[in-house]
C-alpha cells in the first residue's frame, strides 16, 4: 500500500521518476519501483501504436545444377496486411560470385548482407584472393547467432568459388544447412513441394532455372505474403553471373491512364506572388 501511494504521487515523467527514486531509495528497490511506475503510466494513457517495420513475408529458393547454382525470389514486401512494395529486390550482392536471398525484416536482410559484403571486400583486398562461400556463411551465422534471433534475417546463400558451387541456408538464430535445393520464407512449403517433385541430379542450367521459377510461382500463388514477380540469379562455375530481374511478371499493369493535356493559359491566374 505504501508503494502504491508513493507511486500515485510521482509525476508521469519517467526521467523525474528516475531522479527521485535514485535519490531516496536503495538501488535494487528503486529499479523495481521504476519498472512498476512505468507500467502504471502506460496503463493510464495508452501509447500511440509504433510503426510496423517492412517485412519480407517471402518465398526464396535455390538449387544446384551441373554448372553452378540458381537463386530465386519473389518481389513482394509487406507492412502488416499492406503491400508496401510490389517490386522489392530480395537477391543481395555479397561478392562477384556470391549472392544471398533474404526473408524476414527488410532492413535486417539488407543491412546484414551489406555488412558481410563490405567485410568480404576488405578481406579480398587484404589477401588478394576471391572470397569463398564458406567465409560468407561463417560471418553471417556468427553475427545472427550473437543476436539470438532478434535480427530477423532468414537467408539462402549461394555462390561459386575455387571449391565449386555451394548452396546454404542461414536461419535467424544462426543455424545453417547445406543442401542441393533449399527454400525459405512463408511460401517455402509450396516451393519445397515443387523441388521435391522435380529435382534430379545433374540438372542443366535451363532445367534448374525452370524449376526455381516454378517453385517461386508456387509460393506466389499459394502464400498471401508472397507475390508480384519472379527474380532469378544464375551463378556459373566459370565465374559468370546472369541476373534475371522480372523473369516472370504477374502483376504488370494492363493499361496506363492517359491524362488530358490542357494548353497553357487554360486556367486564369488570379494572383501572382514572388
Amino acid at each position: 500500500r505504501q508503494q502504491q501511494w508513493f507511486l500515485s504521487k510521482l509525476p508521469t515523467n519517467k526521467l523525474s521518476n528516475l531522479i527521485l527514486l535514485a535519490l531516496f531509495l536503495p538501488p535494487t528497490k528503486a529499479v523495481f519501483l521504476l519498472i512498476t511506475s512505468n507500467a502504471m503510466n502506460s496503463s493510464r494513457a495508452p501509447a500511440a501504436p509504433c510503426p510496423k517495420p517492412s517485412k519480407l513475408v517471402t518465398t526464396i529458393a535455390g538449387i544446384l545444377f551441373k554448372g553452378g547454382v540458381v537463386l530465386g525470389a519473389d518481389t513482394r514486401s509487406t507492412e502488416g496486411s499492406i503491400v508496401a512494395d510490389k517490386n522489392c529486390k530480395k537477391i543481395h550482392h555479397i561478392s562477384k560470385t556470391i549472392w544471398c536471398c533474404g526473408a524476414g525484416t527488410a532492413a535486417d536482410t539488407e543491412n546484414v548482407t551489406a555488412m558481410v559484403a563490405s567485410q568480404l571486400e576488405l578481406h579480398r583486398m587484404s589477401t588478394g584472393r576471391e572470397p569463398r562461400v564458406v567465409t560468407a556463411l561463417t560471418r553471417l551465422k556468427n553475427y545472427l547467432f550473437r543476436y539470438q534471433g532478434y535480427v530477423s534475417a532468414a537467408l539462402v546463400l549461394g555462390g561459386v568459388d575455387s571449391q565449386g558451387a555451394h548452396l546454404h541456408t542461414v536461419f535467424p538464430h544462426g543455424s545453417t544447412d547445406s543442401l542441393p535445393f533449399v527454400t525459405m520464407g512463408s511460401g517455402s512449403l509450396a516451393a519445397m513441394a515443387v523441388f521435391e517433385k522435380g529435382y534430379k541430379d545433374d540438372l542443366d542450367e535451363k532445367e534448374a532455372m525452370d524449376l526455381v521459377d516454378q517453385a517461386i510461382q508456387a509460393g506466389i500463388f499459394n502464400d498471401m505474403g508472397s507475390g508480384s514477380n519472379v527474380d532469378l540469379m544464375v551463378i556459373r562455375d566459370d565465374g559468370s553471373v546472369s541476373e534475371h530481374r522480372g523473369y516472370q511478371k504477374f502483376s504488370a499493369k494492363k493499361f496506363t491512364k492517359e491524362y488530358a493535356k490542357f494548353p497553357r493559359g487554360t486556367t486564369d491566374i488570379v494572383k501572382e506572388t514572388r
